[in-house]
């Protein structure tokens, strides 16, 4: 009998997260609608405004002329390659940079030891401007892809390592001890306690990262890159093309904007058992 009471209210519970789970209707039209309302005023704007300013087209170019220049890049300067490089690198550098941030936040998490003796070096290689490096890597690597991919990787391994590392401080340390009291493994603790507590700050410094990454391969490219959206932001401000470097910017958010959101989605699947709040 309590084993079906059990039952049903577990059933209700779930019913119940399910319900509040579910988006309403009427809010999401409206944040749509005020969103495309604010994208078309946008695009007026920047259609019209320039031409009534009396703007020249290679300080601010309208939207007609951006999206000239950009059919022009399509069919003529290869533009489909420029995205590809700049959207791969900014990938997997954000992959790279993000694993290595995390490995080390946990290892450092877990010995106290270890974190006392590299945390100087940790802080300096952080505070150090990252976009510095890109120089020095374009004379260790030369004039390719490697100097971007380094500066990415750079860039991004630093908020999820402080993230990591953050929460490892703040695990629960009476549910350690008491994992350790029931002889629970080293691995044990950090795979059944460690790891699911430090998992909300893990996905806030991948989204953190995720919009950095393009940072990194943008320097990278506009430095010494000879492919990709920074390169060609690079050499449209060197033609006075403004209309190439507006072209660039757009799709270069986009690309951030892509990876952002498949990050929030992962997050949303991965952390399904936290509570929102509604609103």
């Amino acid at each position: 009998m309590s084993g079906a009471v059990a039952t049903k209210a577990g059933a209700t519970m779930t019913e119940e997260r399910k319900a509040s789970a579910r988006p309403v209707p009427a809010a999401q039209k409206s944040v749509l609608l005020a969103s495309l309302v604010l994208l078309l005023a946008v695009l007026l704007a920047w259609q019209y405004l320039p031409t009534a300013f009396g703007m020249p087209k290679y300080i601010i170019p309208t939207l007609g002329d951006c999206l000239a220049e950009l059919k022009q890049m399509w069919e003529v300067g290869s533009l489909p390659s420029h995205i590809l490089s700049t959207a791969l690198y900014t990938v997997l550098g954000f992959l790279i940079g993000s694993a290595l941030g995390a490995v080390l936040g946990y290892v450092l998490g877990m010995s106290e030891f270890l974190e006392k003796v590299l945390s100087p070096y940790i802080l300096a290689l952080q505070i150090a401007p990252k976009v510095a490096f890109a120089p020095l890597f374009i004379m260790w690597f030369g004039y390719n892809d490697m100097p971007k991919l380094l500066v990415t990787v750079l860039i991004v391994f630093f908020p999820v390592l402080v993230n990591v590392l953050q929460a490892m401080r703040t695990v629960d340390r009476d549910l350690v001890n008491l994992a350790r009291a029931y002889n629970l493994s080293r691995l044990g603790i950090f795979l059944k306690i460690e790891m699911p507590s430090t998992l909300p700050n893990l996905m806030a410094g991948l989204r953190i990262a995720s919009t950095l990454a393009v940072i990194g391969v943008t320097v990278g490219e506009m430095v010494g890159g000879n492919t990709g959206l920074g390169y060609l932001i690079s050499y449209g401000s060197g033609q006075a093309d403004a209309a190439m470097v507006f072209d660039a910017i757009v799709l270069l958010t986009l690309i951030g904007f892509l990876l952002y959101s498949a990050l929030v989605r992962i997050e949303g699947r991965v952390l399904h058992y936290l509570p929102r709040a509604n609103g």
